[in-house]
């Protein structure tokens, strides 16, 4: 048996002496990876906003002049491409702004104006059940009477302002980082090809054959399967918005493009996100109608039924060759344990590994 080398062994001390400080020193070794976490997240973030826009820059770049060789349009044909991509998010997004704000503000508006007579109707309604007597009316101003308004308004104030700060400070904070994030961003995908020949040049520097044969094929079949999944999800969300509106046109719904424009940005959530847009829909039409929105209510439950049982497991699953039945259990899964970001992530996660043991199986994998 071969006794370990003296540098294993200094290895392996350095290693426990690194745990040891780490257990020790915890709470610093927390705070330092908080703001470590912090600092680095608007480029995460920025390579994670890369990815879409990739998908997109990579469509203009198959399309703008593609069979012209010349050294000028090669060099100008990445930026003609990326400003391509970002008109056309842009555009979408301020699309489903101006189809879905103005009637938000009319329905804000609209429920503003009918508060008060609510509000009176409910009053007249807790006088005539009883609840609203003399008595308690007297009670309620003796106990208004008494109370320290000075002292409360005081509190009341400074429990706002601490809260407005806090927003406003959020606000901008989470407005830089996605600046940053942006702008980051559009360096990458401007460098995209350099940065990949940089990260093969250092996985075959210090990967041996093998282990770089099986990275580049996991990494491979990931890109794959998000690929396919974004492109499925805008896909599925598209087919959702059109049939929405086009159901409400034929029931008579008022805002319908609205509506379907909002259920369409909302479905990209995956499965539950026309459910909320049909709640919001439905908290909309009820300004107008309340049997107008019980009508919606039911249309919006059978469309999401068919959403949630045909269209998404056979439009997303079967663009990333995953069965109906993984991707349903992917999106609970995945809601379960991390929200919404998990419903988004967890389906094509879910497809890797389904693709990977499906290849291992058959023998497929790289040896």
């Amino acid at each position: 048996m071969n006794k370990p080398s003296g540098r294993t062994i200094a290895l392996v001390a350095l290693a426990a002496f690194a745990v040891y400080l780490g257990i020790y020193y915890w709470p610093a070794v927390e705070g330092f990876l908080g703001v470590l976490a912090s600092s680095l997240a608007p480029i995460a973030f920025g390579f994670v906003l890369a990815y879409p826009l990739n998908i997109l820059m990579s469509f203009y770049e198959r399309h703008v002049l593609p069979g012209c060789k010349s050294s000028l349009v090669t060099r100008v044909r990445p930026l003609a491409s990326l400003v391509a991509a970002v008109v056309t998010l842009v555009g979408i997004v301020a699309a489903v702004v101006v189809l879905v704000v103005p009637q938000l503000v009319d329905c804000v508006r609209l429920l503003a104006g009918e508060l008060p007579v609510a509000l009176s109707a409910l009053g007249s309604w807790l006088e005539d059940a009883g609840v609203l007597t003399p008595e308690t009316i007297d009670r309620a101003s003796a106990s208004l009477e008494a109370f320290d308004w000075k002292t409360g308004v005081s509190s009341a104030a400074s429990v706002i302002m601490s809260g407005v700060v806090d927003v406003v400070a959020g606000i901008a904070s989470g407005t830089a980082n996605f600046v940053l994030a942006f702008v980051f961003a559009l360096f990458v995908l401007l460098s995209k090809r350099r940065l990949a020949a940089q990260g093969s040049l250092v996985l075959e520097r210090y990967l041996p054959e093998r282990a770089l044969a099986r990275v580049r094929y996991v990494l491979g079949i990931a890109d794959d399967c998000f690929h396919r999944f974004l492109v499925g999800q805008c896909t599925e969300a598209v087919i959702l918005g059109v049939l929405c509106a086009a159901g409400m046109f034929v029931l008579g719904l008022p805002h319908p493009m609205m509506i379907g424009a909002l259920t369409a940005f909302m479905a990209l959530i995956p499965i539950v996100g026309a459910l909320l847009s049909g709640v919001i829909g439905a908290f909309l039409i009820l300004m107008e109608s309340p049997i107008q929105a019980l009508v919606f209510l039911v249309f919006i439950v059978v469309l999401q039924q068919l959403e949630g049982d045909f269209i998404y497991p056979h439009v997303v699953g079967s663009s990333i060759q995953l069965p109906g039945i993984w991707v349903l259990a992917a999106v609970t899964v995945g809601g379960g344990a991390f929200g919404i970001v998990g419903m988004f992530v967890g389906v094509p996660l879910a497809a890797i590994a389904y693709r990977l043991l499906k290849n291992d199986v058959h023998g497929l994998t790289p040896r």
